[in-house]
């Protein structure tokens, strides 16, 4: 090879493969699930959907945005009807309308959880649990849940976040509530157990009385079978029954008449 024409090959192999890497980098890759916002020198110039795309090397960039349904979690506590402190934490099941991914990363960006979604739902939660007293908020979750849920998508869904679900994990009261509750739960318990030991005397009670009834009701038609023949008759089976037992010997008396027993007969 000549000697002079190999620095030119170097340089044509250099720049062959910058050429091939700038080829390359022309193409870009947008997976199902996400949107891609491409932005030129900066400015948001297109949104792309799932699939192979081109950009123009240099001068334009792509952000990626997943439509996926997210989750977030947000701690936060609020002051019930009764003035009870809450402490909850919420979780929240979203998604981004993907026709509105240029808008929200124009108008938000990708920080939308702590800038957006965070605040609406402390919002949400302060403003519904000061329309329910601190039992409330346990006896009537899902009354509640319904209630953050429904706000959440009225104030989400102009920034193109779609609400999925909500979730509320269990909530957590001041000390001196949650002696309170304890103390009523044990009040409630001893009123039923008193309630069923009424119930169960009231019971007893009612079959005594049922059974003195019944007694009585056989006692009173006993007394109508008995008749003057029943009487006699019993009188006539009472001597049979001491003859059966007399052993044949007079009784040694002294001045009196010998003893008989009597058989009366019609």
């Amino acid at each position: 090879m000549d000697p002079q024409k190999a620095p030119k090959l170097a340089a044509i192999a250099v720049l062959g493969f910058l050429g091939f890497l700038l080829f390359m980098s022309s193409y870009f890759i947008i997976d199902a699930g996400e949107r891609g916002v491409v932005l030129r020198f900066g400015q948001i110039n297109r949104i792309v959907d799932p699939g192979l795309r081109f950009k123009m090397p240099m001068a334009e960039e792509v952000v990626r945005m997943t439509v996926r349904v997210q989750k977030s979690t947000t701690k936060t506590e609020a002051a019930s009807k009764d003035l009870q402190v809450v402490q909850t934490t919420m979780v929240l099941n979203y998604s981004l309308d993907p026709l509105k991914a240029g808008d929200m990363y124009a108008d938000i960006g990708l920080n939308f959880v702590e800038k957006v979604i965070d605040p609406a739902v402390k919002e949400s939660f302060k403003a519904a649990a000061a329309r329910y007293t601190a039992e409330e908020l346990i006896s009537k979750r899902e009354a509640l849940k319904t209630e953050v849920r429904n706000y959440l998508r009225d104030r989400l869904v102009v920034y193109g976040i779609t609400v999925v679900e909500l979730s509320i994990t269990d909530f957590e009261f001041s000390a001196e509530f949650n002696k309170a509750i304890e103390s009523k739960q044990t009040a409630e318990q001893n009123a039923l157990r008193a309630k069923r030991d009424l119930d169960r005397i009231r019971v007893e009670a009612q079959q005594k009385i049922a059974t003195a009834q019944a007694d009585a009701e056989a006692l009173r038609l006993q007394r109508q079978v008995i008749s003057p023949d029943l009487i006699k008759l019993r009188q006539i089976d009472a001597q049979i029954k001491a003859i059966e037992k007399w052993d044949g010997k007079l009784p040694n008396v002294t001045g009196g008449a010998v003893p008989f027993i009597q058989v009366e007969g019609k």
